[in-house]
């Protein structure tokens, strides 16, 4: 398959194609019921094959939209480089939404697992944008969603997991300088507080903090798309989370980070 013949519909479709990892749930399930909605066919990468299944079967029964499942853990080489190859062949919307945090603190957590959090968060990232951009800049057309995290922006929420989605933010916002009037879009989505598995999945309690605070995923999504539209590089649904991020841009970090700390709680979260 050459760069300038990129496959960007399935076998016998017309639609266009969306890959999204991690979509069995929260935004990433969000994510991909909105493309099929929106007409697009779509590539399902998760861990659990009976849940991308099921994913795929509930979509194209509401929307008609067909759907390859590919069943990958983004934290093996081995697997990233499948998921690589299928980007490669051309889609026209890429939403690297995959990603975890962990609890407990930095140094008691197992160096390999610290390395697996690296390499969903970042290395995959980094890894799958990149495939994607030759086929889309051959086509002049595309889009890439990194979902990143308010905590990529503002400091004090754990270690690790602040750290590489300040990369992914970093990242997105000088790709997209450089593939300005190409017609690809790259944009860094940075949600605060949302209602799903995630904080489950990490072991951390969240559940005394007040309602307003939170986001659906409906809402984070719908703020992306929205935002994409109109050029936006940095995409921060709902207005609670834009004041926190216009104020902390204009005070000291330290003490940005010291706010932060306070409203979430860093301390057991890496």
């Amino acid at each position: 398959m050459t760069e300038s013949s990129p496959v960007t519909r399935l076998p016998g479709a017309v639609r266009p194609v969306a890959l999204v990892t991690g979509p069995t749930s929260g935004i990433g399930r969000a994510y991909a019921t909105r493309l099929a909605a929106l007409g697009y066919d779509l590539v399902l990468v998760a861990r659990d094959e009976s849940r991308l299944a099921a994913l795929a079967g509930d979509l194209e029964l509401r929307f008609g939209a067909r759907a390859q499942v590919l069943p990958a853990d983004l934290a093996r080489a081995e697997d990233r480089e499948r998921v690589e190859a299928r980007v490669g062949a051309g889609v026209e919307f890429l939403v690297n939404n995959a990603g975890f945090g962990l609890s407990r603190e930095f140094w008691t957590i197992e160096p390999e697992r610290l390395q697996e959090q690296l390499d969903v968060n970042v290395t995959a990232v980094m890894r799958l944008t990149r495939a994607a951009l030759p086929p889309m800049l051959a086509a002049a057309k595309g889009s890439v969603v990194n979902v990143a995290s308010v905590a990529g922006l503002v400091p004090g929420r754990g270690s690790t997991y602040s750290a590489s989605k300040a990369y992914v933010v970093s990242f997105s916002e000088g790709l997209a300088g450089a593939l300005a009037g190409t017609g690809v879009r790259v944009q860094a989505l940075c949600p605060g507080l949302v209602r799903t598995e995630f904080h489950e999945r990490a072991g951390i309690e969240l559940g005394s903090l007040p309602r307003p605070v939170w986001l659906s995923v409906d809402e984070v999504v719908a703020g992306s798309l929205s935002d994409l539209e109109k050029g936006r590089v940095i995409s921060v649904p709902g207005v609670q989370y834009k004041a926190v991020t216009a104020v902390a841009g204009l005070i000291p970090r330290s003490l940005a980070a010291r706010i932060n700390r306070g409203l979430f709680n860093a301390r057991g979260r890496t």
